[in-house]
């Protein structure tokens, strides 16, 4: 998979995709990712990529042509353009598994008071990451890239995500133990000792109902 991320902050992505998984997938050419300072594309003799909005209002809006010149250097028949905006798709687990089997994806990050509105014509996708408000879409576009990478094949065991909180069912991920089986007074459950593995299975899967009724009950549908 190749992402490319428009932004007018690259700095913010120094060294967050160069740890961990995402390093590993990538020095294994299963992804390949990109960061783009869409200033680079303004045909303004100022460098300018905002201005203030028609009507009045307060702040700066994103104008179109940087990121238009930029999305159309890098798009082709196989990418999928997404739009960090707070008024996009709440993102959840089943759509970062639909993206992790694109081929091309292609994120721009707003910044500022906004961006103009035709902007919009350039994205497949808006998604929003959650009902608050941040500097900019930066911090969005690498949980994004941080989710789906982990999802692509060979990037990490498969059932290791399949038994990730939030995947099918919605409810979250069952506790787990390791030694010692007596910290503290604190003692490992019985079952999870005694061998019996369809014990075990019926444990973590009650576990997951409590767990998710006591900490995320609208994902059941119910009010705390």
């Amino acid at each position: 998979m190749k992402i490319d991320i428009l932004t007018l902050f690259p700095n913010m992505f120094n060294n967050i995709f160069e740890e961990s998984i995402i390093r590993r997938a990538k020095d294994e050419k299963k992804i390949e990712i990109n960061i783009h300072n869409f200033r680079d594309f303004t045909t303004d003799p100022h460098n300018k990529v905002d201005d203030t909005p028609y009507g009045g209002g307060a702040g700066m809006v994103l104008m179109p042509q940087p990121i238009f010149d930029c999305v159309e250097s890098l798009r082709n028949e196989n990418s999928k353009v997404i739009l960090l905006t707070p008024s996009g798709i709440p993102y959840k687990q089943k759509m970062a598994y639909d993206l992790s089997k694109e081929e091309h994806l292609i994120i721009i990050c707003g910044h500022y008071e906004g961006f103009d509105e035709r902007i919009r014509t350039l994205a497949d996708l808006e998604i929003s990451i959650g009902d608050y408000v941040l500097t900019g879409g930066e911090i969005p576009a690498m949980v994004l890239v941080d989710s789906i990478t982990r999802l692509i094949p060979g990037v990490i065991n498969e059932r290791s995500h399949l038994e990730d909180s939030f995947n099918e069912n919605y409810l979250l991920d069952y506790p787990t133990y390791t030694k010692p089986r007596n910290f503290r007074g604190m003692e490992v459950p019985e079952v999870l000792i005694s061998g019996d593995h369809k014990k075990i299975e019926e444990y973590r899967y009650n576990e997951s109902i409590r767990k998710t009724k006591e900490l995320r009950p609208d994902l059941l549908g119910e009010d705390k």
